[in-house]
């Protein structure tokens, strides 16, 4: 705006959180220039009835004479800095100023940047001191012209009053002092109007010393008219003169930088979700505590309705700020941001992957894998310690026909909207796991007959997008691979195995050696008819504090404490963990 003449302000008013008895309010003291306080605190009030801003319990007009407040109350589970940014988004707490400055200069009329209207602020003050000189010049010369007829009436006293004495009327004395004296008619019409009291020594001494001061005026006005620098100087003397009788802080806060638009990072509150998918492709989203804790053995409660012959297929835990990768059956892959997906009610159905994603006609969605936000969660400014868990470097895929690869993550930087390739697919092969990995993790494949194997990230070199990928365990007939877990070499951790008919159990790390790349593997699991095959396989690390969400086909779901589901050899079965209808079967499982 200054720099071309043309542009905006963005303004917003000063709002404060505050943190009371009942929770947090939201103190606004001042609002931006011409917004109206009684159509703010309505418009706030619709954007709440409207939904448009959550977290809001109630709205106050608390200003009185001593200044403005408008109290916003919270809501307990309100997020304080996620409102706040709500209020600047949809309401006029912040609004746009927006300037075009015009001025007249020389009579027309001309857009100014803020240079140009410094200079000819300058200019224009030199051209009132000039003039307002050239003025106290012209009546400073008058004064010391009356001022040098009095002195010459005062140096010739006794005649100038016997000239008065024998004047017959003042016409008359007027002319015999100007003819006498060689004054003219001012300074004769001064003489005459002269008051007796002005003969007095003393006052005939402050017409003396006024005269002399006068001239000394007179003096220093024509220097100044004579020469641009004092003119100047005069111009920033009265200038900062201004400044020390009137100037007081600044009332309001000005950013160098702008405030900006907001992006939606600071708009949507970090917290942990669930999302779950079904084979037809359906998404939600939903808050983690959607689901209660409930004992070992339950049936669980309603995960949605879904269409006829659709089944829960994927479920992950996720934070609503993380990326999130689809996978799909086409070994591509699309991005989207965690907060894209549609949040839902439990029992909602979802939105379509169609909707969402640029999938093509007969492309599926296999596997997500949420991706962490570096920019917004790796910064710190304190150096590596050998404690601090490496940060990811690859994408470790595997296929349900047991092809694994690995692929560096930078090489996902950039998806586009269309999606791009991610592995390369045999016929009749689906791309199925995906994860991130350091470079230095163990990989764990686990198949529905109940076979493992535990090899080294290391022994799958890292591969472009394009690639086939390489063996990971070999299957038997009818088999395939149901689980693939990151093993850290230094964690404690217990690997989950789930089957169909809901029977699982956790069995320690320390009961699986490391393999060679694709070996046939051990046995991780009994499976026989009443267990069914195994559906999932998954690798917990602190299981005092981790939870089992497990869901069914026809969409029930229970979530279990993880250390309430015993540990047992490898070649068990395991205990029943949920129970459920004799048609309907376990879908997937994931911890929280």
């Amino acid at each position: 705006m200054y720099a071309t003449g043309r542009g905006r302000v963005l303004m917003r008013g000063t709002a404060n959180i505050e943190e009371g008895k009942k929770g947090f309010q939201i103190i606004i003291t001042e609002i931006p220039y011409m917004v109206n306080k009684s159509d703010l605190v309505a418009r706030i009030a619709d954007m709440v009835k409207e939904k448009k801003i959550d977290g809001i319990a109630d709205l106050r007009d608390e200003s009185n004479r001593i200044g403005m407040r408008i109290a916003v109350d919270l809501k307990r589970d309100g997020n304080p800095q996620l409102v706040l940014n709500q209020l600047f988004k949809h309401t006029a707490l912040q609004s746009t100023f927006n300037a075009n400055i015009v001025a007249l200069v020389n009579g027309e009329p001309k857009t100014m940047t803020l240079k140009m209207i410094l200079q000819e602020f300058v200019k224009h003050r030199q051209v009132v001191v000039w003039r307002r000189t050239r003025y106290l010049l012209a009546a400073a010369k008058a004064r010391e012209h009356i001022l040098q007829g009095l002195k010459i009436a005062l140096d010739h006293l006794d005649e100038v009053i016997k000239t008065i004495r024998n004047a017959k009327d003042a016409d008359e004395a007027k002319v015999q002092l100007i003819k006498k004296f060689g004054l003219d008619d001012i300074q004769a019409t001064a003489i005459l109007d002269m008051m007796l009291r002005r003969l007095a020594a003393l006052e005939r001494q402050k017409i003396e010393d006024e005269l002399k001061a006068i001239l000394k005026t007179i003096a220093e006005l024509v220097a100044l008219l004579e020469s641009r620098v004092k003119i100047l100087e005069t111009v920033k003397t009265e200038l900062t003169a201004v400044r020390e009788k009137y100037g007081d802080e600044r009332k309001t806060k000005y950013h160098a930088g702008g405030v900006g638009e907001f992006e939606l990072e600071d708009l949507v509150p970090q917290m942990t979700v669930i999302v779950t998918m079904t084979k037809d492709g359906y998404l939600k989203r939903l808050p983690e505590d959607a689901y209660r804790r409930q004992g070992r053995g339950g049936k669980g409660v309603n995960n949605g309705s879904l269409k006829e012959e659709d089944q829960v297929d994927t479920m992950l835990v996720c934070n609503t700020h993380d990326n999130v990768f689809f996978f799909t059956n086409r070994g591509k892959i699309y991005q989207k941001r965690a907060w894209d997906i549609p949040e839902g009610s439990r029992t909602a159905r979802g939105s379509n992957a169609v909707n969402l994603l640029a999938i093509e006609q007969g492309e599926k969605i296999l596997s997500i894998l949420p991706v962490t936000n570096a920019t917004s969660d790796q910064k710190t400014d304190s150096p590596t310690s050998p404690l601090t868990p490496q940060a990811p470097k690859y994408i470790f895929l595997t296929t349900e026909q047991g092809t694994v690869k690995k692929t560096e993550l930078t090489e996902f930087d950039n998806i586009r909207k269309g999606g791009i390739t991610a592995i390369k697919l045999d016929v009749g092969d689906s791309l199925a796991w995906a994860n991130t990995t350091t470079g230095n993790d163990e990989i764990m494949l686990v198949t529905a007959m109940g076979k493992s194997i535990r090899f080294s990230e290391k022994d799958v070199r890292p591969m472009g997008r394009s690639a086939a990928g390489v063996r990971g365990v070999r299957l038997g007939v009818g088999d395939k691979v149901v689980g693939m877990a990151i093993i850290n070499k230094d964690s404690d951790k217990k690997i989950f195995t789930i089957s169909e008919r809901g029977f699982g159990k956790q069995t320690g790390m320390t009961e699986y050696g490391v393999q060679n790349r694709g070996g046939g593997g051990i046995f991780t699991a009994k499976v026989t008819s009443k267990t069914g095959k195994l559906v999932a396989a998954l690798v917990v690390d602190k299981v005092s504090e981790c939870d089992l969400l497990i869901t069914s086909k026809l969409g029930q779901m229970i979530r279990l404490p993880a250390k309430d589901i015993p540990t047992l050899s490898r070649t068990t079965q395991g205990v029943t963990l949920m129970r459920f209808d004799a048609e309907d079967r376990v879908a997937a499982v994931t911890t929280c």
